[in-house]
Formats: C-alpha cells, structure tokens, sequence
C-alpha cells in the first residue's frame, strides 16, 4: 500500500464541518479533504455520515450523495462509473484507486478521501494533471511511420504482434500508478513516472510503430526513465490490473539490447 502524502499545496489544519445522517439506521462516516483556494482558508476535513442503507455500494455513490443531499460545494470528477475513464481517480484509505470501483465495504472503519498524493490541487478532490498530461505528450502517444502506407491496405500485424499489446493499451491515464510512486512524488518535473512510461512501451512494443530508436533516444536519461527503482507501488495501485513496472523493465532491457 501506498503510503499517503498530502498534495503539495495543501495542509489540512483543522476538522471542519460534520454532516450528520439523523436517524439513520446504518451510518458510515466519511473524513473528506476541502479545500477551496478562492477562500483564502486553509485546507481541512468534512465528516459525512452516510446510511449506506439509503446509498449504492460504491465510494463514488457515496460522494455524489453527499453533493446532492448535505453539500453541494463538495468538487470531485466523475464520468463513466464504470473504472474506463479514469476521472474518479483519488486516494481512499491510503490507497489510490478509482471511486467508481472500490466498494464502501472494502474499506474497513471510517474513509478518509484525499486527491492523489503529490499533485497540486485546484479544489477539493480535483488535482491538477497539467503537468500530468504535458508528460503523455511529450512521448509522441500516436503511430509514427517511415514507409508509406500500401495503397488501400492497413498496417497488418499478426495476432502474435498484436498479443504483445495486451497489458498496455487498457491504461486509463487515471495516475493512480504514478502518484503513488515515491519517485514521481520527488522528481516528477524530471521523471516520467510508471503511467506515461508505461504508455511510452505501449508504442515501442507496437510492430507497426517505426521510430523504435528515436522514442529510446528520448528515453534515454538519468531521471526520465532511471529514476525507477522498481518500488512496485505502481503495479500494486493500478487499478485496471496492469504493470507499469513490467513495462519499464522492457524498456531499460531494450535501452542495454541496443548497446551491445
């Protein structure tokens, strides 16, 4: 599990507000960061009670429940609830995960709910991903050819070439690997972090990709990819089952091929 540390921009200095679930007849209480810049407040932390009688099963049900029913202020991002989009992505318990598909009754006790460790956060449970999404970019995530396409004909691969991206190509970008790597959390302005590396192997493992050299030329540095320490908070966060760590073994295995 990985351990919790607070976004860096925020240090919750008090207990705020508790909302309670009168006569509730299965109340589970929920510890929520807040904090507003434009309030000029320090950070702090809700109490939510919720009859989980009255809620659906997962955390994501709960905090739209307590947006709707005893707090409408309360900012947090949600899509598909159905962990494919990655937008839910936030810290429950000490551990990251996706909101939509983590059960209330997995997490024992009272829930703590925190934005991913080591991000800037714009508003309560809202982290920045600018700098996130300026590191996908950097790795050129599209198809980059050489050779001119056949005329009228796709780039074929055979199924066992196509084999070699399962584990890759289901990545979300929700960063639950890569906030919760000790690594990213000291170097992310350097270090691309499991998620973006992960995407980067995504390409240099496709048959059809023919820029294999320059992508490793770019990967190619003491932080953007060595700063890996192989920890495996990655592997253990990700929570569609994936291994960035695999991933970047691959490519440090095919930085040492290309030198021998």
């Amino acid at each position: 599990m990985a351990e919790f540390r607070l976004p860096k921009n925020s240090r919750p200095q008090k207990t705020g507000k508790v909302h309670k679930a009168e006569g509730a007849a299965a109340v589970k209480r929920f510890k929520v960061y807040r904090y507003d810049p434009d309030s000029g407040q320090n950070p702090r932390f809700d109490t939510f009670e919720i009859d989980t009688e009255k809620c659906g099963p997962m955390v994501l049900d709960a905090l739209i429940k307590m947006k709707s029913e005893q707090d409408a202020s309360l900012t947090f991002r949600r899509s598909c609830r159905e962990g494919i989009c990655g937008s839910c992505s936030m810290n429950m318990n000490g551990k990251n995960g996706l909101a939509c598909t983590t059960a209330i009754e997995d997490l024992k006790g009272d829930i703590t709910i925190t934005p991913l460790p080591a991000m800037d956060v714009i508003k309560d449970l809202v982290p920045d991903f600018t700098h996130f999404y300026a590191q996908y970019a950097s790795i050129e995530p599209w198809l980059k050819t050489k050779t001119t396409t056949p005329s009228g004909k796709e780039r074929l691969q055979s199924p066992a070439e196509r084999e070699k991206l399962d584990g890759l190509y289901e990545c979300i970008l929700c960063a639950c690997c890569s906030t919760s790597c000790p690594s990213y959390w000291w170097n992310s302005d350097k270090f691309l972090g499991p998620a973006i590396l992960l995407q980067a192997y995504r390409w240099l493992a496709d048959s059809r990709d023919e820029y294999t050299g320059e992508r490793l030329d770019e990967l190619e540095d003491p932080f953007r990819l060595y700063r890996c320490h192989t920890i495996m908070n990655c592997s253990n966060a990700c929570p569609k089952g994936l291994s960035p760590a695999r991933a970047i073994a691959e490519i440090k295995k095919l930085e040492a091929e290309r030198q021998v």
